[in-house]
């Protein structure tokens, strides 16, 4: 059986509908998987070193949601490399990315498979993939009618990709415009979520970030507000100077001055030299103060004195410095409760929260759910050098129905977890994560702490001083484990201050 004509223009006439290039680019594979009639096919997107699903039909929702590296792909480095239709030999010994992923079939180590690498002006765009569980199945496909194909959704793509260019006014890119490389791929700093909250963030984020105006993100722990400051920074024309990190809740009253604004030689004991403070780094690029309302009032006006005027002085100096930093501030407190109860500064609120940006937790982008699971199972898979890591339909009911109270943070760690303890058990290079892996304790979104009950030591083998400094030991280290290591949330889970509670760890020797 060969193409006809009649069914070329036909895949050309649904490019043609749809509002949207999600919509057209459904069409286009769920049209060619029944010209062809393959299992499974996708349309995937190049981008820097790996390939991105656009549209997927015949294979797991989840795979929306992977990021596949052509490092540990070769038939898609393979697809990447070619010039033309690549056909894999039915018992090629190379793993196939989807091996797994189609529903009803735990593996495919014997099929047909075909990769149509796509172009626009000899630049690598993406790539159309083809599966079948018949070996022979694309046998009466010649490789120019094959190549029609490819030519018909490599336009499709790259018009596409030109419309949201143009509608993002990116066209050309700040980047490009300004001769910087682009940055390398790094799969921990993408924001996974195509939900509607998530699609407002992102434009949220676009239209801020081409300002230099000072953002405050908010939301509870764990939903990815470093990844929000990432995506500000590096949509901005900062984005070729340093982006400065710094825990606000981390930092012990003695020396966060010193980190903000850095000191000089002989200004306190243990100063033996000239300190550069994070500020002076983040010099014309941005600073990011995560968990900003952990900081005491009086470095909370000293922060407001170089907000606004742009001059600060090292601790122990009498000069002061210029600086140009962006400040890109993040809580998960409600800082307008701060700012009545006396615990933060008005001004210096009002100077932060120029621009609120709100991350969403993951019960209120529920639809997203699938796609960051499969972004994890993909990422941890690579990060423990697996095969391959399945992840059965039941196991993913399970994951979509958790309230996950610890948000995304939570879910990444709770898929390396099972991840571990499956390879562990199953002792192979191809594992599955079965639902009962996962320990996923039902909650009711209460916002009540829940009881702790921590073991009491034996009476006579310690005195009452033991005795105590164990149980606050064992409770701090408890509260820590429920709140993800979060020693802001742990703080006020314990109605502590954040510094005394930092001060008592180490105390302690927790820290």
């Amino acid at each position: 059986m060969s193409l006809s004509i009649q069914s070329l223009a036909n895949i050309a006439i649904e490019l043609q509908y749809g509002l949207s290039g999600e919509d057209r680019f459904q069409r286009l594979i769920n049209s060619v998987r029944k010209l062809l009639k393959c299992d499974a096919s996708a349309l995937l997107r190049y981008e820097g070193q790996h390939f991105r699903p656009l549209a997927i039909d015949g294979l797991s929702p989840d795979v929306l949601g992977r990021r596949f590296v052509l490092s540990s792909h070769p038939r898609l480095e393979a697809i990447a490399r070619a010039g033309n239709v690549v056909r894999f030999p039915a018992n090629s010994h190379l793993p196939d990315p989807y091996d797994g992923l189609i529903p009803g079939h735990d593996a495919l180590k014997v099929h047909a498979c075909i990769g149509l690498p796509l172009f626009a002006d000899q630049e690598l765009i993406g790539a159309l993939t083809f599966d079948s569980l018949n070996p022979a199945q694309f046998d009466d496909f010649s490789d120019e009618e094959l190549w029609l194909i490819s030519a018909l959704a490599s336009s499709a793509l790259n018009n596409a990709l030109l419309v949201d260019a143009l509608e993002k006014q990116a066209l050309p890119s700040s980047s490009e415009a300004n001769g910087r490389k682009k940055n390398p791929y790094k799969p921990e700093e993408e924001m996974i979520g195509l939900s509607a909250p998530m699609q407002q963030l992102r434009h949220e984020i676009s239209v801020v970030a081409g300002s230099d105006l000072n953002v405050l993100i908010t939301g509870e722990t764990g939903v990815g507000k470093e990844l929000v400051a990432n995506a500000v920074h590096h949509l901005s024309s900062r984005s070729g100077k340093p982006l400065v990190y710094l825990n606000c809740a981390a930092l012990p009253e003695n020396v966060a001055e010193s980190e903000l604004f850095g000191h000089v030689k002989g200004a306190f004991t243990g100063a033996i030299h000239n300190r550069t403070g994070k500020f002076e780094m983040a010099d014309n690029g941005t600073l990011f103060l995560d968990e900003i309302a952990e900081l005491s009032l009086s470095l909370q006006a000293k922060l407001l004195r170089v907000i606004q005027y742009g001059d600060l002085q090292r601790v122990g100096d009498d000069s002061t410095r210029r600086v140009n930093a962006r400040i890109l501030a993040a809580t998960n407190c409600d800082l307008k409760k701060a700012v009545v109860e006396g615990r933060f500064r008005v001004d210096l609120f009002h100077r932060l929260s120029v621009f609120p940006l709100y991350v969403p937790p993951l019960r209120e982008r529920k639809g997203d759910i699938v796609l960051l699971a499969g972004f994890f199972v993909e990422y941890i898979k690579n990060k423990l050098g697996l095969a391959q890591l399945n992840l059965p339909a039941e196991t993913l009911t399970q994951l979509v129905n958790y309230e996950w109270p610890g948000n995304v943070r939570e879910m990444k760690h709770a898929i390396e977890r099972a991840a571990i303890l499956a390879r562990a058990s199953q002792n192979q290079a191809e594992v599955t994560l079965h639902h009962n892996l996962f320990n996923l304790i039902a909650t009711d979104n209460s916002e009540e702490i829940p009881a702790v009950d921590v073991d009491l030591p034996e009476a006579s083998s310690l005195n009452l001083q033991q005795a105590t400094q164990d149980f606050q030991r064992r409770l701090i280290n408890k509260m820590l484990i429920e709140t993800q290591n979060n020693w802001s949330a742990c703080a006020r889970a314990l109605d502590m201050d954040a510094g005394n509670l930092h001060r008592l760890a180490k105390r302690l020797g927790i820290k």
